[in-house]
């Protein structure tokens, strides 16, 4: 009975963290998935999609594809004929139009987005209604209430930045470094600037909030209104994902603030822990992440290969694959740096914590 508890025990530790695994396996996969079916649909050869990294476990092969799931779950690729190489085939990847493989490189974060926009909707099918950004009621001693918000008042900006869903005020109220914002509110059905709106603050990982002192409407679902939630609160998602990369450009958040593969596998387990449901929001932001960030005109990133494609669009002339091959090395050094840090950063803070 004692090895029984013992296991089960060690079992209860574990599979929010395994769950934590697949989710970025899944996310990764969709990734690969995009490119995978945006060649096929090109003519372009794959010689391999596969499903984890290291040893091959099993596989199959169908027609010119080996299928290979591999030993770590960690991800995925889709290896094309002539993709980070030459080749006389006619049907690789590097024989292709600039607008085939536009096509395909940007099909991994498109699928992304796609799978972004439908865990949203799936996240926010539960419940009778919707949350709005209007003010219903304060709690007892509102600080916000006594320096200028109302009841009925609809939050429109906040420092400048605008409001569309909940989710857009609770990043705008973080990493704040006064304890006080300036709000535009719609009032009476005109905008109305409101200086110095004060609200009472936490610190939690050297990162400034501001606590909401206040309660919101909410709003009864119709299709009308879950279709435009859906969209609003995807946009949020993205909107956030990109102010946050310039805020941390900017000083608004140090180093403190990024999270590796390590400290957001920690932050899934934790919450698929206490409900498993509440990983699915969290999924769909990182799906969003994924997408936009793969995005970015970075070396070794699907952005940085877009980079050349376009130069090639615009100038009719393929940069040499050599120089396109040394920056994304360098490139890929750069970002494997990082990561490491980044990596070692939130192992300390994991060990801090125990």
């Amino acid at each position: 009975m004692i090895v029984i508890s013992g296991f089960l025990s060690v079992l209860d530790n574990i599979w929010p963290y395994a769950v934590a695994v697949l989710v970025f396996l899944v996310l990764i996969i969709i990734h690969e998935f995009g490119h995978f079916i945006a060649a096929k649909a090109n003519k372009v050869k794959v010689n391999e999609f596969a499903v984890g990294f290291g040893p091959r476990l099993f596989g199959f092969t169908k027609g010119e594809t080996k299928y290979s799931f591999n030993l770590i779950p960690l991800g995925g690729y889709c290896a094309m004929e002539g993709e980070d190489t030459q080749s006389d085939n006619e049907r690789a990847f590097c024989k292709q139009k600039a607008w085939r493989r536009f096509i395909i490189v940007v099909a991994g974060a498109v699928f992304n987005l796609i799978l972004g926009v439908i865990l949203v909707a799936v996240s926010l099918a539960p419940g009778a209604k919707f949350t709005t950004t209007t003010v219903a009621k304060f709690a007892d001693n509102s600080v916000s209430e006594a320096t200028g918000l109302k009841v009925d008042d609809q939050i429109v900006k906040v420092n400048g930045r605008r409001i569309f869903t909940t989710y857009d005020l609770s990043y705008a109220f973080t990493g704040v470094k006064e304890d006080n914002v300036d709000i535009i509110v719609k009032r009476n059905g005109e905008n109305v600037e409101l200086k110095n709106v004060t609200f009472q603050t936490e610190n939690y990982n050297d990162i400034n909030y501001l606590k909401v002192d206040f309660y919101v409407y909410g709003q009864e679902k119709t299709f009308g209104n879950y279709i435009k939630q859906t969209f609003n609160q995807t946009i949020s998602y993205a909107r956030v994902v990109w102010f946050s990369l310039i805020d941390l450009i900017g000083g608004r958040f140090g180093l403190s603030a990024v999270s590796g593969p390590v400290g957001v596998t920690a932050a899934i387990g934790t919450v698929a822990k206490q409900n498993l449901l509440n990983v699915i929001p969290i999924m769909a932001l990182i799906t969003i992440n994924l997408g936009i960030f793969n995005l970015l005109p970075l070396p070794a990133l699907d952005g940085g290969r877009l980079v050349f494609i376009i130069f090639e669009m615009i100038f009719k002339k393929p940069v040499p694959q050599k120089y396109e091959t040394l920056v994304h090395t360098i490139g890929i050094v750069v970002l494997f740096a990082f990561m490491f840090l980044i990596t070692f950063k939130d192992i300390l803070g994991l060990i801090n914590r125990v």
